[in-house]
Parts: C-alpha cells; structure tokens; sequence
C-alpha cells in the first residue's frame, strides 16, 4: 500500500514538475516532452487525473501536433466514475477554445451530451457555468452549436432528450441575458433570428411561444422597428399556422393552432402588417363550414376575426365581409322563428361588420340593400337590393328587442344579486353571488354594445363605427376585471332568448 501511495506521490510530483517548466518556458512549443508526459501520467490516479484536466487545457494551444491525443485524454476524463474528476474535466473544457475557436463546436457538442447522463447539481452546475463561458468567449459559434442540437427542417433533432434539455438551457441561461451576450446588438440579434427560424419546424406550441416571446423582446423588432419586421413576424406565425395545408374541420389540432396564431399576430398587424394571408385561409376554409366547427372554437374564432377587423385593408375587408354578413344573417335571426340569438356571437359580428363596412362602405349596398353613394362603378345603385335591405333591417330590429328583453332579465337579476349579497352568510353563497354579478355586469356590456352597434344600421346610408372608439369589445373590459372572462364566454349559455 505503501508502494502504491509513494508511486501516486512520484507521479503527482512529476506532473507539477512538467506544468512548472512549462509555465517557465519562454517558448512552450518546444517543451513537447513535458507535455507528452503531462498526457501520459495524468492517465493514472485520481490526483493526477484532476491535476491533468488542469494543465492539458491548460498548454493546449502551444502543442498543435498533440491536439488529438490530449483532446481525447480530456474527453476520457469525462467518463470517471470519480465526480471530482469530471468535475475538474467540464471546468476545463471551455479553456480548449480560448485561442483555438474551431474547437467551440466540438466543446458545446461535448458539453450537450453531458446533460443527458449528469444527476449531479455540482456536475449539472459545472455544464452551465461552461457554456456559459463559450457563450461569452464566442456567443455566435456557440450559439449555432448548441441549436444544432434542436433540429432544423433540412437536419431534425437527433436525440429528444438532449433538446429539451438544450431547449430549457436556452429559455433559462441564454434568454435572460441577450443583453449581455447579443453583441454587437443588431448583428447578433440578427444571428439569433434566423436559428430560431430555421429551428421552428417541429416544435410545441410551448416552445413556439417561447421563441416568439423571445424575438418580440429583441430590440430589431421593438417599438421602432419598421413595418418590414413586423411583417417578418408575421410571416413567421403563418408557418405555424399551416396556411398551406388542406383544411379539415375535424382536425381540433390545426383549428387550435390555427385560432392561437391569430391571437398571436394581433399585434403585429396593429404595427401594420398585412394579414391577408391569415384572412384568406379563414375566408377559403373556415368560414364556410364554420357550422361544424366545434362549439367552444366557434367563439374563439369570432373574437379573434372581431380583433383583426381594425387592421384589414380595403381589399381584405371585400374580400372577407361577405361571410361576415352570412354569419351575421345566421346568428341575428329572423322574427317568428323561434330560433335563439347567441349575444356573444352577435356581439363579435355586428364589430366585425363595422369595421370590415368602415373600409368599403359601398360593398354593403349589394350585401344589406344599403344605398351608399361612392361615386365608384361598385356602387351598384342601378340595382335593386331593396329585399336584402328589408331582411337586414328586420333582423337588426329583432336583435334590439331580444338584446331590450334579455337586459331587463338582466337587470332584474341584479338587483336580486344586490339583494342576496346582503343575506349571504358562508363565503361560499357569497362567492356564488359574486361570480353570478360578474356573469350579468357582461352580459349587460355585450347588450349595450350590440344596441350601440345596431342603432347606426337602420339608415339607408348608415354610417360605421370605423376608427372610432367609442365600442369596446366587452371581453375587452374583461381583461381589467379577469373574473368576468369566464361570464362573456359563457353568456351564450345564460343569456339566450327565444324569438316569437
């Protein structure tokens, strides 16, 4: 045992004699023996192990005809059973890059694989704090690397373990300080940009989230950023989307995904981007069988059209407010017909309508038999569309007196609201009181915008909402009051009414 231990000594004292002479030597590419030797001995016991994972990295660079050898003597420290060794090993790695960058893709290959197998918090924390020093070494090299391990179009992802460990590294490490390691800021966001893009061909809604969260906080797309970007946004959004692909109405994923894009891209086209690739898919493939859609996405999609209408062009309006008044003819029924009116719906629609109306006022004429006067041949005023106009304006006024009726149910309900909040006694019955106040404040913003909207429809030449404020979308309120959201969603089941 002895033996063994004076043997361990020798090789310990040996090692710091070869790093010594090294790190005296003027010129350090002639000491290849030592180098050599440190290569060799550090094969040994676990001290001189630890002790190599220093001084191989350590005079790396000086020894190019060696760079194989203690490369791989490196590596192999890496698959010790011995924690402090592979410890010792990871700590290392980044110091192979410091004057020899071809070497980052090697090391963040290295570095990614060992996700996988450490359990270790100190060995986890070891990977982290060395890629966090490639990172700030060469934040370019190091970032292409690592997003090679999350998978392209053209090369997917070749291990699902490593990419969502790599994917959370990114979201945790990475994201939070873009300030710091993005420089120069628009070259480097630049950079950044197109490996997300190219990483979005097969990804989560989570993480497609994540990446958009992320490029909408760079600042090439922040508040100054031109319409040009936003468009790049966009069009980012209708990959995701799948406006390519054949619609099918039973296909819940793609009507998800396709609903969630558009909430996405709101923002966007307030900032001027086009959406009339969005548009037309919805006007192609949606809307014409927006019956069999499911009933919880029916009203996700009219939200999401009424959001989207402020920010159409004229030709998208066109193109688009022939199926609006088709919903709206559907959803605002006839008198007599003992068919129930959903608020909602109705709601979202008659918005819709004005502002679609607002950018070409003279479609309606052979739409609603309106007769407004443009002086443009699509006026069409040597037709007659006096039966469209009839039926319109009937169906509007059957909407006023069901929205009157269900606001006076409404109010009623209030004030025994008001009434059982004073006789409540457990937390519970309060509760109940108070979610039932919250479902009717809705109900009654949903009336009084459809009777503000319906009110400037009866004329002959009606004039529409357009730019102008003075509607706000009743979920819209909602936003500033979270628990009334539920009670405009569900106000087509508590506030319908029957016609005749």
């Amino acid at each position: 045992m002895s033996d063994h231990n004076s043997e361990e000594a020798n090789q310990i004292e040996n090692l710091y004699e070869f790093g010594e002479r090294l790190n005296e030597s003027k010129d350090k590419s002639q000491s290849v023996t030592d180098y050599e030797g440190i290569i060799e001995l550090s094969k040994t016991s676990i001290k001189a192990k630890q002790l190599g994972a220093q001084l191989i990295p350590r005079y790396f660079k000086f020894f190019p005809s060696l760079s194989t050898k203690a490369f791989d003597a490196h590596v192999d420290y890496l698959e010790e059973e011995d924690l402090g060794v592979r410890v010792q090993a990871i700590r290392g790695l980044p110091l192979f890059c410091k004057d020899t960058p071809e070497f980052i893709s090697k090391i963040v290959d290295v570095l990614a694989q060992i996700f996988l197998t450490c359990e270790d918090s100190v060995e986890r924390d070891a990977v982290h704090k060395a890629l966090m020093s490639l990172l700030r070494q060469d934040a370019k090299a190091s970032l292409s690397a690592l997003f090679k391990w999350v998978g392209t179009a053209d090369e997917p992802a070749t291990d699902d373990a490593i990419r969502e460990k790599v994917l959370t590294f990114i979201r945790d490490k990475v994201f939070p300080l873009k300030g710091e390691l993005l420089r120069p800021q628009e070259e480097m966001e630049r950079h950044m940009t197109n490996l997300i893009k190219k990483s979005l061909a097969d990804v989560t809604g989570g993480e497609f989230k994540m990446f958009m969260d992320f490029l909408t906080s760079l600042s090439i797309f922040g508040v100054k950023a031109p319409t040009e970007r936003m468009k790049e946004l966009v069009e980012i959004i209708e990959g995701q989307a799948d406006l390519d692909a054949q619609f099918n109405v039973e296909d819940t994923d793609h009507i998800d995904r396709l609903i969630s894009c558009l909430h996405m891209a709101l923002p966007f086209f307030a900032r001027g981007a086009p959406g009339s690739k969005f548009l037309s898919y919805l006007n192609k493939h949606i809307m014409p069988v927006f019956d069999k859609l499911p009933e919880e996405r029916k009203l996700d999609l009219l939200k999401a059209l009424a959001d989207i209408s402020p920010y159409t062009t004229a030709q998208e309006a066109r193109q688009i407010l022939p199926s609006i008044v088709q919903l709206l003819k559907r959803y605002m029924p006839a008198r007599k017909t003992g068919e129930e009116m959903n608020f909602t719906y109705v709601e979202c629609l008659l918005y819709a309508f004005h502002h679609l109306a607002h950018k070409v006022p003279n479609a309606t004429n052979s739409l609603c038999g309106y007769k407004i006067v443009t002086g443009q041949p699509s006026d069409r005023l040597g037709e007659d569309f006096s039966e469209f106009y009839k039926d319109f304006t009937e169906r509007l006024t059957n909407a006023e007196d069901l929205t009157k009726a269900t606001m006076k149910k409404l109010t009623q309900g209030m004030s025994e609201n008001n009434k059982a909040t004073s006789a409540a006694k457990t937390d519970e019955e309060k509760e109940s009181i108070k979610t039932k106040r919250q479902n009717t404040t809705a109900g009654l913003r949903t009336c009084n915008n459809i009777l503000a909207m319906t009110k400037a429809l009866h004329a002959k030449a009606p004039s529409f909402i357009g730019d102008n404020k003075s509607v706000n979308l009743s979920w819209k309120e909602a936003v500033k009051q979270p628990l009334a959201t539920a009670a405009t969603a569900g106000l087509a089941a508590q506030g319908k009414a029957s016609c005749g």
